[in-house]
């Protein structure tokens, strides 16, 4: 029997969070270039540090609520038992205030100590002390979301994310402009409170069956809750540790404004990609936790997940690369230009993020804690091994050399995690696509080292033009025409990206003999896309070649520069054959 493919479900669900994001983008922009402006990098850096904090609080006391929640929910969906439903959904809830408050207790006491550790001296203690708040409200509202992602109402999980963000840009500007640097603890418990705000708000509209739960009932839950996220907790805690572990190295090593630009880096490197990791956690997690048992069923899910991702992030990664400096201009001051380099290396580590990711829920989904304890605990280790030797040889950018070297790490980790545990395999079609966009990747950032700046400019935007041409291509060939919107199909067809007749065929559906002579046209049309990117690749390389021995001469001279050396490879090619080599 043929196998339904997912790719419409995933570009749906892809289509809504990424939607979400985008608006998200437009709004971040809005406030990270407020707060750059009002508090300058040193500010910028104080903030990154206290959201570390927070965010390191949350992975302790959260217990991977949040994860193990969205798992247990989607499990009791799948039963269609309303009563098991209604009795994870009100565990859920509980725990989630329960380990809220502890969490919040946690960073009140140990207040001072966090403020020695990270600041080296008590004086932003009571600062610290306040985010206990925000780790509250966040805590609570992690669980909520829980629930409505684990039911799979993506779109309010969409405008969830989008409405909290709003609120929280609004009532966070104002807090900093009149307060300045002693209001960002203050705006990011306002945030937070707009966060649990909206997700109560969403969270209402679920309606289950109340029953009375015994305490044992209660117990059963929470066990299963708190057993599974506890794995989630560790990964999640040695992740965020590692975040603040590296930011202290750049502020020991380097100094404050240091950190400020590792956190605006930090944060543009992964704005875009954000929205591909939250659309693969919003519908691909509950999905995959479904057929976990079913190993060919769940390598294939996997690998049209991660087939979208690299679809999607690929152009984004390059474009990020190719404008880092309008990126950081627009998002920030003239004084975060130091923050490019590093963005350009993270962006590196980023591509091969979305690369593993998705295999790497075969390892949640398939509940196998110790594994995933010791995946976390590994990259750890390598991340900040490599942090505390590249930050010490090469400054700030060493930072994102060191998380490029530890997600090469992780990819290869992973995929032989996965291999031995589900028997996971590489699609061609994603070997493929690996390919490309790796290579295209690395060819624009190799032409910032060994090319002028405007020609690398205009190679990396030749690349973006020609990967997003690409991966239209590609996902005009994995759904048919009548599931994309009229607009969106015409001005395809205007520019000549789509096909101009008109498919019926079901994306969901096996395609039938009829539609394999369509198939066979339109897959012509990337075919020669794939070449082309490849004669782009090797004329990019063969112009940095022959700059890079002209390097100091002016470029003006650029084509008595590549006379001289095509006159050079003449002349060695005919001593070559002279010699008989």
């Amino acid at each position: 029997m043929t196998k339904k493919h997912t790719y419409g479900q995933i570009l749906k669900s892809s289509a809504l969070i990424g939607g979400s994001s985008i608006l998200n983008i437009i709004i971040g922009i809005i406030r990270t270039k407020a707060m750059a402006m009002l508090l300058g990098p040193s500010g910028v850096g104080l903030m990154g540090l206290y959201g570390s904090i927070a965010d390191l609080t949350i992975s302790v006391a959260g217990m991977g609520i949040n994860s193990s929640g969205v798992r247990q929910i989607a499990e009791a969906v799948g039963s269609d038992d309303a009563e098991r439903i209604a009795r994870t959904a009100a565990v859920l809830r509980r725990i989630s205030i329960l380990l809220g408050a502890l969490g919040a207790v946690f960073l009140i006491g140990f207040s001072g100590p966090l403020s020695k550790l990270t600041f080296g001296n008590d004086q932003h203690a009571t600062a610290v002390a306040l985010l206990s708040i925000a780790v509250f409200f966040n805590l609570v509202s992690a669980g909520q979301g829980a629930l409505i992602q684990g039911m799979r109402r993506i779109s309010d999980l969409a405008k969830m994310s989008v409405l909290g963000a709003l609120f929280g840009t609004l009532i966070s500007i104002p807090t900093v402009y009149f307060l300045r640097e002693e209001g960002v603890v203050i705006s990011l418990v306002l945030v937070a409170a707009m966060t649990l705000l909206t997700s109560w708000w969403y969270n209402r509209k679920i309606q289950t069956q109340m029953h009375t739960i015994s305490a044992s009932q209660v117990g059963q839950e929470a066990a299963a809750l708190l057993k599974l996220g506890f794995a989630f907790m560790v990964s999640g805690l040695l992740m965020t540790g590692a975040a603040y572990a590296v930011r202290l190295i750049v502020v020991r090593k380097v100094g404050f404004d240091a950190a400020g630009l590792y956190q605006s880096a930090w944060a543009l490197g992964g704005l875009y990609i954000g929205f591909i990791l939250q659309a693969m956690g919003a519908d691909f997690y509950p999905r995959l936790a479904a057929i976990a048992k079913d190993n060919p069923e769940c390598n294939r899910v996997v690998n049209e997940q991660a087939h979208v991702s690299m679809l999607l992030a690929g152009p984004g990664i390059i474009a990020t690369l190719t404008f880092a400096p309008l990126v950081i201009a627009l998002f920030y001051t003239p004084k975060f230009e130091g923050a490019v380099e590093i963005l350009r290396w993270l962006c590196l580590g980023m591509i091969l993020r979305v690369i593993s990711w998705p295999m790497g829920f075969i390892i949640v989904v398939k509940n196998v804690q110790n594994l995933l304890i010791f995946s976390e605990l590994a990259w750890t280790v390598v991340y900040l091994g490599l942090a505390w030797v590249c930050v010490s040889s090469f400054g700030l950018k060493g930072a994102g050399i060191a998380f490029f070297g530890s997600y090469v790490f992780h990819a290869f980790m992973i995929y032989a995690i996965v291999r031995r545990l589900s028997g996971f395999r590489c699609s061609t079609a994603n070997l493929q696509t690996s390919f490309l966009f790796l290579g295209l990747i690395a060819v624009v950032f190799c032409g910032f080292y060994a090319l002028p700046f405007l020609l690398a400019m205009g190679v990396g935007t030749l690349a973006v033009l020609l990967s997003g041409v690409y991966s239209i291509q590609v996902f005009l060939n994995l759904i048919s025409l009548d599931r994309i919107p009229r607009p969106v199909l015409k001005s395809l067809q205007w520019l000549r990206l789509a096909p101009s007749g008109y498919s019926e065929i079901n994306d969901l559906e096996p395609i039938s003999k009829t539609a394999i002579s369509d198939s066979v046209v339109k897959n012509k049309l990337f075919v020669d896309m794939k070449w082309s990117i490849f004669a782009f690749m090797v004329c990019a390389l063969f112009s940095m070649w022959i700059y890079g021995y002209d390097r100091g001469a002016d470029w003006s001279a650029g084509l008595d520069s590549i006379e001289s050396k095509l006159e050079m490879l003449m002349s060695i090619f005919h001593i070559k054959i002279n010699n008989g080599i």
